[in-house]
């Protein structure tokens, strides 16, 4: 109940946000193209997990530690928890906007709702950190602290969008954590004939897959990019991988890792076998 007034009252102010989400996608990715080492690492295909979301509790633990010294007018440990605040909240833009940069649609929009309250917060804390140390042994610090109040107040809500972003809309969420919990069952191909160093589309039961053979080699990855669905079938072959031409994230045929982001998950990966009279079976590698 509560959480769908707030959607509705937030919602309904966000038309400012797509064209500003759009043009802000193009300057971020003009700026990552050149340093995309720097950007996968941003994203955490390292670490295999989002480094944003990895991030974003450290700034909202100092600022709530900040704003329990100022109650308790410990002014030292206050200005000192702010600073830290500042910092992390610095880090978590950095590999925020990594992940901001590929996203789309309504994701997008409630992304740029997210980082625009995010930037006004930042400024908000910068002011009161700057009028905290510009005269520390102030009597009066009610300005800076009320401050610090007012942009606590904005953190919260710009985190509850962000939240929207990934759990509502499901950004940078596994696009193949539910499809299977065990080794599946050998499935016949929907394939005759697969074309050499081609990514082809095929069908295993259910199943759609992108398949590529190289020599007498047959590859066999999910055709769903696990960072945000993309056609793999639709991709290109860049040095023993499969590169998504959404957001230009490429796995490995061999084994399905990961080898550039945005992606921070591996690509499910399919054994492929000949079947006597013809044709090919797949199974699930897990």
């Amino acid at each position: 109940m509560i959480g769908r007034l707030l959607g509705r009252l937030l919602y309904a102010q966000f038309g400012w946000a797509r064209p500003l989400g759009d043009f802000n996608v193009r300057w971020l990715k003009a700026l990552f193209r050149p340093i995309r080492p720097i950007k996968d690492f941003l994203h955490g295909k390292w670490l295999g997990h989002s480094v944003h979301g990895a991030l974003t509790d450290a700034p909202i633990g100092a600022l709530t530690l900040a704003i329990i010294f100022d109650a308790l007018d410990l002014r030292a440990a206050a200005d000192i928890s702010l600073g830290l605040g500042v910092l992390a909240m610095v880090g978590a833009a950095l590999a925020g906007a990594a992940d901001y940069s590929d996203t789309d649609d309504d994701a997008l929009t409630v992304a740029t709702v997210h980082s625009t309250l995010m930037v006004v917060a930042l400024v908000v804390y910068l002011v009161s950190l700057w009028l905290r140390l510009a005269a520390p042994q102030a009597a009066d610090r009610l300005l800076p602290i009320a401050l610090s109040v007012i942009g606590y107040a904005v953190v919260l809500a710009a985190a509850w969008i962000g939240g929207e972003v990934v759990y509502a809309l499901g950004n940078m969420v596994n696009r193949h954590a539910w499809r299977f919990g065990s080794k599946a069952n050998w499935v016949k191909l929907d394939l005759a004939d697969i074309p050499d160093n081609q990514p082809t589309a095929a069908k295993a039961g259910a199943q759609s897959l992108v398949v590529v053979r190289q020599g007498e080699q047959i590859y066999a990855l999910h055709a769903q990019c696990a960072h945000a669905g993309g056609p793999l079938p639709s991709g290109v072959l860049v040095d023993g991988c499969i590169e998504c031409p959404w957001h230009f994230s490429r796995f490995e045929l061999a084994t399905g890792r990961r080898r550039q982001g945005p992606t921070t998950f591996d690509q499910p990966r399919y054994e492929v076998r000949a079947v006597d009279g013809g044709g090919w079976e797949v199974r699930r590698v897990v």
